[in-house]
């Protein structure tokens, strides 16, 4: 006779725990991050929190480590990444700011662990971000001679396509107090796609319409006013000046970068409605520069001072944008 077939199903162990799939949650900034996916994995710890969440106009910030947030990020998620990274540059010395000597000590943050653990630092968050960009999506990373040179090498090691280096020349750069080299009045800016098999976006027209009928170069320089553009014809300068006073109201932050720099990075390499995320967003200029310019945006910043200052100034551009356009303020309203 046939072996009677037991159809029962067998009760599982007592204490076992089925293991939860992983499911990423839509919502408007398609960058998955919610609070219930947060602890996903990490034995109930939040690898982040949500400091500030506006899902009618996908903005957010998330409080966390950059690295560990943009590994559990959904991939090919984002369009555009600014970043602009520790400099490691928090060693003691001295800086001249507003006429004053100051200490160049910016934080625990900034404070150098050596060439190849700093080394290993800019690998991780480059793999990280390079996960969570679009085919075709591209990044700008802003440094020093300090660390944009490891940068560059470590774009190279992961595959990247360096696009441009962009020279950046500051006005109103503090002097140099020792008097041994030359004045720092510039800072590179790393313009790179994902990969070599990306069709990377770039708006030619706009760059060009705004350098009065020239090809845009590479080396930047932001004028104070329309009258000095048309006197230099800034041919394809990127000169601008240090965040002014307009833009530290709401709270200062050490490496803080001018809204009319993040304006012209976000136009050249993004449509209307793409998502822009900043890894680390210090005082978020990246966000209100989105914002003004009707791009979803996710900030990740490890400092609430910090992120209390993004938020203040994202609400402050929100409800500026918000006062000119009815439509979007009701929906900003509901």
């Amino acid at each position: 006779m046939p072996k009677k077939t037991n159809n029962k199903v067998k009760s599982k162990a007592k204490g076992s725990k089925k293991t939860k799939p992983y499911i990423s949650p839509e919502n408007s900034l398609n960058f998955y991050i919610s609070e219930e996916t947060a602890s996903y994995g990490n034995n109930g710890k939040k690898y982040f929190t949500i400091f500030y969440d506006n899902p009618e106009l996908s903005v957010r910030l998330l409080k966390g480590n950059c690295i560990e947030i943009l590994n559990r990020a959904r991939e090919n998620s984002v369009d555009m990444i600014f970043a602009d990274p520790p400099y490691f540059l928090s060693n003691g010395g001295i800086t001249c700011h507003a006429g004053k000597m100051v200490s160049v000590n910016k934080g625990k943050w900034d404070k150098s662990k050596g060439i190849e653990e700093n080394h290993k630092f800019t690998l991780d968050w480059l793999k990280a971000c390079q996960r969570v960009l679009t085919p075709n999506g591209t990044i700008w990373v802003s440094g020093t001679t300090h660390i944009i040179y490891s940068i560059g090498f470590a774009m190279q090691e992961l595959g990247y396509k360096i696009l441009n280096d962009i020279i950046w020349y500051k006005r109103n750069a503090p002097p140099n107090l020792s008097c041994r080299y030359f004045t720092h009045s510039t800072e590179i800016v790393l313009w790179a796609a994902k990969n070599d098999k990306s069709k990377h976006y770039f708006d030619y027209k706009l760059m060009k319409k705004m350098n009065y009928g020239k090809q845009m170069r590479n080396f930047w320089q932001f004028a104070e006013d329309e009258e000095e553009k048309k006197q230099r014809e800034i041919d394809n300068a990127w000169m601008v000046s240090a965040p002014q006073a307009e833009e530290k109201k709401f709270g200062k932050h050490p490496t803080q970068k001018p809204v009319e720099l993040l304006k012209r990075i976000i136009s050249a390499s993004t449509k209307e409605g793409d998502l822009v995320l900043d890894p680390f967003c210090g005082s978020s200029t990246t966000g209100v520069a989105a914002v003004l310019l009707n791009r979803k945006y996710v900030g990740i910043d490890l400092e609430d001072d910090y992120l209390m200052t993004s938020k203040k100034r994202l609400e402050e551009a929100i409800m500026n944008k918000t006062a000119t356009m009815p439509a979007l303020k009701r929906v900003a309203s509901r």
